[in-house]
């Protein structure tokens, strides 16, 4: 966030434009564009534009994806920057909505495959915020980079299958599966005593003390 800022003020201050360095696809001078480009935006709404989104989906990704948060940031910026290069349409393509894309299709996706109640909620979250944004994957506005925002969703979409077993996991109370560590443990069978069906007999046996002796 304030690294997209300061470049857009330094723009301004010094009165001029950086846009050649943003993203061009299939040619070698614009491939320079995989890092610049996210930095770069046409103009202050354009940035004003990304800017909330970035910082909201940020805070939830690095917050709740601790482990991972930085691995799933830095892969889906240099990774829609690399579609981008090689399947975009020839023109310039600049801005963070990409990373936007990717960040919150990852923790819409992820909340859902890891099956965690607080993740969930994030999940939910997400549709509730930026539900809205499913509409920018389509080639609606020609003066729109859709495939920034079509190759973050499916970046993000892939990186919360990949790292599905990384990261915060669902509890599980209980084990269906038999637990191989455990002991079998087995009972021997012991016989039956032997049926007797005559009754029984109880026999009484009196002994006399010392004392009734010396009496007698």
């Amino acid at each position: 966030m304030a690294l997209i800022w300061v470049v857009q003020l330094c723009q301004g201050f010094l009165q001029t434009d950086w846009s050649h360095y943003s993203l061009f696809p299939g040619k070698i001078d614009g491939i320079v564009g995989i890092i610049t480009g996210p930095l770069l935006h046409a103009g202050w709404a354009h940035l004003l534009g990304n800017s909330l989104p970035l910082l909201v989906l940020g805070y939830l990704l690095f917050n709740s994806y601790k482990e991972i948060s930085g691995k799933v940031f830095w892969v889906i910026y240099i990774l829609n920057g690399v579609l981008l290069w090689l399947f975009a349409r020839p023109a310039f393509h600049l801005g963070a909505s990409g990373l936007v894309y990717g960040m919150a299709s990852f923790l819409f996706f992820s909340g859902i495959i890891r099956k965690h109640s607080q993740l969930a909620v994030i999940s939910l979250l997400i549709v509730f915020l930026y539900g809205s944004m499913v509409w920018g994957v389509f080639p609606f506005d020609p003066h729109v980079s859709w495939e920034a925002h079509l190759y973050g969703g499916l970046t993000g979409l892939v990186l919360a299958f990949v790292f599905r077993k990384e990261g915060p996991q669902a509890q599980k109370y209980w084990e269906d599966e038999k637990d191989d560590d455990a002991e079998d443990v087995s009972f021997e069978e012991l016989p039956l005593p032997p049926k007797n069906d005559s009754p029984l007999e109880i026999v009484y046996t009196y002994k006399e003390s010392e004392e009734a002796k010396e009496k007698l």
